[in-house]
């Protein structure tokens, strides 16, 4: 180093540099120090904002700014210009390389800085003046050009024509400096304040697409990072003013946290993502003309043919992994630089700490040198952390990138996929791709990096063992690599389990889905032991993939745990056998190097295994990324067919559900339409039984279906459809928000439209009105209001076309009369209207009707031609007349009809409740369960055991720097030079860990004094502890694996019993996806993740206390520092930790948004598409995932921001150690064994100190889910689960039904839903309930089923009081036949019976009954599956099924609750013939809307505002005057 300076300045090597020469500063002190220096740190700190975003809005050209770059750029030039007169004239100030040195380092400087000037001018700094920093550095050469301007006046030749170079150089360095003062000038030129520049960037920021509608950007929500000076982007200072609020208690909803830098907003990302796309996909069709323009995602091309064969098998799909490839590979891949300097400067460590250590060994080096050590130590260290640390950083913003792609491509996708290859997939998988495959994904971002930097460290590790032991390092290196094929055997059963696990998860939360969408019926049939039996069925083969998991990760802890020890041993043998002698020195080194190989081993099998899930992940989506999309331009017809007036043609078309090929699998129906043409405006009815085809003729006019030739002519394509279809569908919003679906609200518009729907009164009743949030799928609104609100749905959009899909069924006569009256023939009167329904008695004054079998249209014609062929359709009596002689009076009490209360809109007050989101720290309850869970016996001996490893790890370190320490004491000289020659890159010893037992009790082994020292003695000693250590972590491994699965099953066991025990008012508020959330990715945080998180941080405390005790042990000093450490180390984590776990809660309260719009939107696909509304439900997506990228992106950073804290925190431990050494050897009071030993277990520090909070932090948000599921199985409300009375096995006998003062409300606090109702039906009467829609119909058969507990009153059967009878044994002995037919997923047979109580035949009789064993056969008996939610049925079908169920169950009582809703008016009649010879001799109660149904029961029972207005014979009551009946009678009729 000396002779480099003497060479350099001209100086003699004793004093190459010196500082005062000939009473002035030393010029080549001068030109090093005061000049290269700064002018270095400058360039390297203007090369940080290289990278400034430029701003959004154009920024107005500022004298100020303009003025520094042009002084950059002109210093660039005059120190470049100042080389030349350097290089010629010989006589200067100095040596002619040192000259060009100096003058190329500015010259370079200038011109980053000026460039860097430039880039934040056009960032959003252009409004202020910049960064302090840099103006400040921009003046630190000035002291030395002003050293320099002295000198030259001092020796008088400033200005000497003899010298003309001189001269020259003596005016560049005047220009030099007059340029810096006009720099100065510029910098404190007046520009605009930061007030104005925050309002600019508000403005910009309120421009963009993406930010919260409505929310105006307040003073928090600042840009993240955007215009940060290089100090706040290294150290996250500017994240300090969120880590305040955090830790205040003030993060409370996601607008508190920064809005996204520019670069990650979901809009941009995406924007970049589908560019490349498109480019991918042009790429891709050279062969093909066009480019479907219906869809920007493109999967495989249709062919613009209509034969269905013209699929392009040719064409290759795009390939997602390509497109993020192009999009975001370059940023990603430049950060292995990063990563690659973080590495060379990790090994720096290791190999300053042996040159340290070899220092304190030898009496012989300079003082010089341990400084310099010392130094190096502290700067490796220091930029290792900082380029790791922005590593990381960056790595974080590219898998924000890519989550946001790859979720919006998801949810695109499904936008866009036709209906027909949608059905290869669950609804469950889908939502998965989106949640757990597209997190995989990101998962593997973070570890592709380290897919290339293990094998490069574990190269330089190979190499240096081979500069320890030479040849003999391939003996422990061949052990190492035949662990490697068992460890891919282990890794690959692992992986295999894993897909079998997940398999069971899968169909466990299918099930789940199922149980928890047909609640109200599984609680009427009591078949809550069924479910539970199959849940727990799937439960326990997930559980047992689990278990083989765990067990075989355990063995694989164990044998990279076992390895260091058995690869240093067998490195020893072979080097002995090679006749080489073992030194102290040796084993030492050769014992750190293993360790460090075994890190990359370690890791790994991981990032392998990681890859591996990525890739099964990113098939999975390319899979649905494939499916072919609706290409609307093949399907329909462009061309305007010659008679204009017709709003739709179909000719000659064939359509099918399921594509070709798969049709093999099941019977679906076909559709052959050969000409229909439907005139503009025109009311066009579709009747016909039951399956016959009328909502796939509906599909096939949407282009849902697959079209196998043929024309479809829509005119007006571009508007799309009003669609109201069968199965309402209802978002979970507002009534209103539902309603206006996206459009601008209309008042005229709108109160036309509720008035039409008959939704006045319902919204009256609703507590906020319009504003009203309905649950998901419309949970809190009866059948019938679902139904009109979709229907008003449809008619706000203002279309041409309308298709309604029986819209009427599920309402009462008279508002059906209202809907075909103001609705339908009324606001749609000019519009083209095609109407599927079974009340025929409504089709009277259709234009045409067609009737539809199997099918095909069988004839059309008009009413009068085909209602005859649709059997038995109810007379009107004298209506005419009646209607005259509706008195005044009359019609001003059916007012009061109407405005009757609703029942379930009492559950409309419950909506729901937002998700409960804990604040705080995690409960120590919480700890408590989850410690019970695993039994304290068991959880107790896990301790210990991991004490035992943790101690004898520790020993084995100390037993090491024992020996080397009595070596050294016996040869000190031998070792000396030993040491010197070889600058081992040791003592990166010991495993980073540790607890220590007494060690002051070992420490009396006698040292032999005697040079020949026993090195086997030392080595058996070691392997003995080593071989303990191995036993305590096998022993350790097994014990974990085994208590955290046991956990896992207690803790699924408990949440599921609770669950299904729960109140249906609970199911009622708690959205499906709030529920589901606990038994999906809760628990599968407690199956997987929380495990794995508490087995790092138990072994991350244990390594703490153990690296303390050897860190004190071997310097005790060092107290001093590590105190005011620890407290610092304290604050910091309690900072951070309060508000991480506050940014991880909004995390999650932002991620289930998603995933239910997803689902939502999922169920909705048909009427989404149908309006054209599929571009609003992106953007909500969008919308809805920003937010949560928002809490995702500050979460990241803020662990970011404890990391590079906490690395300098390890910085000084380091510089503190070995400062405190070289203190000690200079006062000859150290022993060299135990100082390295402290500081190779210090060079961890910083790995402990990050890896134990964060494990803790992890563990914590992890116990989040034990929580959550706590929560739900403590504090969820149950039903009264208590038998007070036993009654008879045949109980009911007679079927006598008594309602004495029944009060109920739906919840307390709100309106009675039944107020005060009495009634008494006796054995085998038929009865049928009418009422309004609301009147409190339904709500009888929910307090006769105890669904909901009484306020008070009695509701006896057989004189017996229910409130006594257990619930199961009350449920069982009823039937009933609910309004939703409930299917699940199974066979017909399991549908029918789930306890499989009956036989073959019966239930063959019973389909016979029914009139289903046809379709049945059809499908392929008993053992054909129904689908999901029994999608393979047409929905009467599934309401037969639902008869034939309740048939089944022999019953004594039967209700039955609009069950004839869906069905055409000949199936209603054979059904209205079995219930009546089936049931001949019991009690039937019915609640009908179609009054023709009860008209031949025993008694009506009329129901009003929850009180029973009339009860008695129908005739009775219809002869009445002004009775209720007989009005709705009237209604029901017109």
């Amino acid at each position: 180093m000396e002779s480099i300076l003497a060479d350099l300045c001209g100086t003699s090597p004793d004093d190459p540099l010196p500082v005062w020469v000939h009473g002035s500063i030393g010029h080549c002190f001068n030109q090093l120090t005061l000049n290269v220096i700064p002018h270095a740190i400058l360039a390297a700190v203007s090369a940080c904002f290289l990278g400034t975003p430029r701003s959004g809005s154009r920024v107005p050209c500022r004298p100020s700014w303009g003025c520094r770059i042009t002084t950059s750029f002109i210093l660039a030039v005059l120190f470049l210009a100042d080389t030349i007169p350097a290089t010629i004239s010989q006589q200067g100030l100095g040596p002619v390389y040192l000259e060009v040195l100096v003058n190329g380092t500015a010259t370079l400087t200038w011109f980053t800085h000026g460039l860097a000037l430039l880039i934040l001018f056009r960032s959003s700094h252009g409004f202020t003046k910049g960064p302090v920093a840099l103006a400040f550095l921009a003046l630190l050469p000035i002291p030395s050009l002003i050293i320099k301007l002295v000198w030259y006046y001092h020796n008088k030749i400033a200005w000497s024509p003899a010298h003309p170079a001189t001269s020259s150089r003596f005016a560049i360095l005047c220009l030099q400096l007059a340029s810096l003062l006009v720099y100065v000038i510029g910098y404190l030129f007046p520009t605009t304040s930061r007030q104005d520049f925050l309002s600019i960037n508000h403005s910009w920021h309120q421009g963009q697409l993406i930010s919260e509608p409505g929310i105006p950007v307040s003073d928090q929500q600042r840009v993240a990072e955007d215009g940060e000076s290089w100090l706040s982007r290294f150290l996250y200072v500017w994240m300090n003013p969120l880590m305040k609020h955090g830790y205040q208690g003030k993060l409370k909803q996601p607008q508190d946290v920064y809005v996204l830098p520019r670069q990650l907003q979901a809009a941009s990302v995406c924007d970049r993502f589908y560019s490349c796309w498109q480019k991918a996909a042009a790429r891709h069709q050279v062969e093909e003309e066009t480019v479907s323009l219906t869809s920007p995602i493109i999967a495989r091309g249709d062919g613009s043919s209509n034969a269905p064969d013209n699929l392009h098998h040719a064409q290759k799909p795009v390939r997602l992994f390509s497109v993020l490839h192009a999009a975001f590979g370059l940023r990603f891949y430049s950060l292995g630089l990063l990563k690659l300097a973080g590495n060379l400067l990790g090994f720096s460590g290791p190999l300053l700490l042996n040159l340290l250590v070899n220092f304190m060994e030898s009496q012989e080096e300079p003082l010089s040198h341990g400084v310099l050590y010392a130094l190096g130590l502290f700067a490796g260290s220091f930029l290792g952390a900082l380029l790791r640390n922005q590593f990381t950083y960056e790595v974080n913003k590219v898998t924000l990138m890519v989550r946001a792609a790859v979720i919006s491509a998801i949810y695109r996708k499904a936008l866009r996929v036709s209906s027909s290859s949608l059905t290869r997939f669950t609804l469950g998988e889908i939502v998965n791709f989106m949640s757990t495959d597209a997190t995989r994904l990101v998962n593997f971002c973070i570890s592709f990096h380290e897919v290339w930097s293990l094998p490069f460290q574990f190269a330089i590790t190979l190499y240096l063992l081979y500069e320890q032991v030479g040849i003999a390092f391939l003996g422990g290196v061949a052990l190492t690599l035949l662990l490697v094929p068992i460890n891919k055997i282990i890794a690959n059963r692992i992986m295999m389990n894993n897909q079998e696990m997940l398999k069971h998860k899968d169909t466990r939360v299918k099930l789940m889905t199922e149980f928890l969408s047909g609640i109200r019926v599984i609680k009427f049939y009591t078949w809550e032991k069924h479910f539970s039996t199959r849940i727990n069925a799937c439960r326990a083969k997930e559980l047992q993939k689990l278990r083989a998991i765990q067990y075989l990760d355990a063995v694989c802890v164990y044998l990279w745990a076992a390895l260091p020890v058995v690869v240093s041993i067998a490195i020893f043998i072979t080097y002995v056998l090679l006749g080489h002698t073992l030194t102290a020195t040796k084993v030492f080194t050769a014992l750190a190097l293993v360790g460090m190989l075994i890190l990359p081993l370690n890791s790994f099998p991981w990032v392998l295994n990681g890859t591996l899930e990525a890739k099964v992940s990113l098939d999975r989506i390319q899979r649905f990324l494939e499916l072919v999309d609706q290409d609307l331009e093949a399907y329909y017809a462009l061309d305007v067919p010659s008679g204009t007036a017709a709003a739709m043609e179909i000719q000659c078309a064939a359509f099918l559900w399921t594509p070709v090929e798969e049709e093999s699998t099941m019977a679906t129906l076909e559709l052959h339409i050969e000409n229909l043409s439907v005139e503009k405006g025109m009311l066009l009815g579709v009747v016909g039984k039951i399956g016959s085809g009328k909502s796939s003729l509906l599909a096939a006019i949407t282009g849902e279906l697959i079209k196998q030739g043929g024309r479809v002519y829509i005119c007006d394509l571009e508007r799309g459809f009003g669609l109201a279809t069968q199965e309402p569908w209802i978002q979970s919003t507002t009534v209103r928000e539902n309603i206006l679906f996206g459009r601008e609200y209309d008042a005229r518009l709108y109160k036309e439209v509720v008035e039409a729907c008959a939704l006045s009164d319902d919204l009256n009743i609703l507590p906020a009105g319009d504003q009203t949030e309905v649950g998901e799928n419309g949970v809190t609104l009866s059948g019938g209001q679902k139904a009109r609100i979709a229907l008003a749905r449809a008619v706000y959009q203002e279309k041409e076309l309308y298709l309604l899909d029986d819209p009427l069924a599920a309402v009462d006569a008279e508002v059906a009369n209202h809907l075909m009256q103001k609705c339908i023939l009324g606001v749609l009167k000019h519009k083209t209207r095609i109407l599927c329904t079974h009340r025929t008695e409504f089709l009277k004054k259709a234009d045409a009707l067609l009737l539809v079998d199997n099918g095909r249209i069988v004839k059309t014609g008009t009413p009068a031609d085909i209602l005859p062929l649709v059997e038995a359709f109810p007379k009107s009596k004298d209506m005419d007349k009646r209607e005259k002689e509706k008195a005044p009076d009359e019609q001003g009490q059916e007012v009061a009809v109407e405005t009757e209360a609703k029942e379930s809109t009492q559950n409309n007050h419950l909506i729901h409740k937002e998700e409960e989101k804990k604040e705080g720290a995690v409960a120590f309850e919480v700890y408590k369960a989850y410690w019970l869970a695993v039994g304290s016996g068991l959880a107790l001996s896990i301790l210990f055991s991991l004490f035992l490893m943790q101690a004898s790890r520790n020993i084995s370190d100390w037993w090491l720097s024992h020996w080397i320490s009595s070596i050294s004491q016996a040869a000190n000289t031998s070792v000396m030079v030993c040491s010197a020659s070889l600058p081992s890159p040791h003592l990166l010893l010991f495993s980073v860990a540790g607890l220590v037992s007494p060690i002051q009790a070992l420490d009396t082994t006698p040292v032999p004094s005697n040079g020949s020292l026993d090195v086997n003695f030392y080595l058996i000693v070691y392997g003995s502890i080593a071989g303990a250590n191995s036993l305590f972590t096998i022993l350790r491994a097994f014990l974990f694996a085994y208590g955290t699965i046991r956990a896992a099953t207690v803790v699924h066991n408990r949440l599921l019993q609770r669950v299904i025990k729960a109140t249906v008012t609970f199911f009622d508020t708690t959205p499906t996806g709030r529920i589901l959330n606990r038994f999906s990715s809760d628990l599968y945080c407690v199956d997987n993740s929380l495990p794995f998180m508490l087995n790092i941080l138990l072994a991350n405390m244990y390594g703490l206390l153990g690296m303390l005790v050897i860190i004190t042990y071997g310097l005790p000093w060092i107290g001093l520092v590590l105190l005011p450490l620890a407290a610092l180390y304290f604050s910091i984590q309690r900072y951070y930790r309060c508000t991480s776990r506050e940014l991880k809660r909004l995390y999650s309260v932002t991620l289930s948004p998603i995933y239910t719009h997803f689902s939502e939107t999922l169920s909705g696909l048909c009427s989404i598409r149908a309006m054209r509304a599929t571009e609003r439900f992106e953007l909500e997506n969008h919308l809805r995932l920003e937010q949560n990228q928002r809490c995702l992106f500050v979460s990241n950073t803020a662990a970011q921001w404890l990391d590079i804290r906490l690395q300098m925190i390890g910085v000084v431990v380091i510089t503190a150690i070995a400062g405190i050494a070289i203190i000690q050897h200079q006062k000859q009071l150290g022993n060299p064994g135990l100082v390295g030993l402290a500081l190779s277990y210090a060079l961890s520090v910083t790995n402990l100190l990050s890896g134990l909070i964060s494990s803790f932090t992890l563990t914590e948000t992890m116990m989040v889910s034990v929580e959550r599921t706590e929560e739900y199985t403590t504090d969820i409300p149950t039903e009264p689960q208590d038998k007070l009375i036993q009654v008879a096995a045949d109980w009911p006998s007679q079927g006598l039904v008594e309602f004495q003062q029944v009060v109920l409300a739906y919840q307390v606090g709100l309106p009675n839903a039944l107020d005060g109702v009495s009634f008494t039906i006796y054995p085998g009467e038929k009865v049928g309930i009418v009422g309004r829609t609301g009147s409190g119909k339904s709500t009888l058969f929910l307090a006769l089923f105890r669904m909901l507990e009484l306020k008070s009153g009695r509701i006896l059967l057989d004189g017996v009081d229910s409130q006594l009878v257990g619930l199961e044994e009350l449920r069982s002995r009823l039937a009933i036949i609910p309004q939703d037919p409930f299917l699940f997923s199974g066979s017909i047979r399991e549908n029918l019976d789930p306890q499989g109580k009956r036989t073959d035949a019966e239930l063959h009789e019973m389909l016979e009954q029914c009139h289903l064993w046809d379709a049945v056969t059809q499908m392929g008996g008993l053992d054909s599956e129904v689908g999901e939610r029994g999608k393979n049925l047409s929905v009467g079908q599934r309401q037969l099924l639902c008869l034939a169920r309740a048939l089944l169950t022999q019953a004594k009582v039967l209700c039955i609750d609009e069950a004839t809703a869906n069905v055409d008016q000949k199936t209603d009649q054979l059904l209205q013939k079995t219930i009546r010879q089936w049931f001949a001799d019991k009690t039937v109660l019915t609640i009908a809307h179609r009054l023709n149904t009860i008209l031949d029961s025993d008694r009506v029972l009329v129901m009003q505002a929850g009180r029973v207005a009339e009860l008695d014979s129908p005739t009775h009551l219809s002869q009445k005057d002004g009775s209720l009946f007989q009005r709705l009678l009237h209604s029901g009729q017109q």
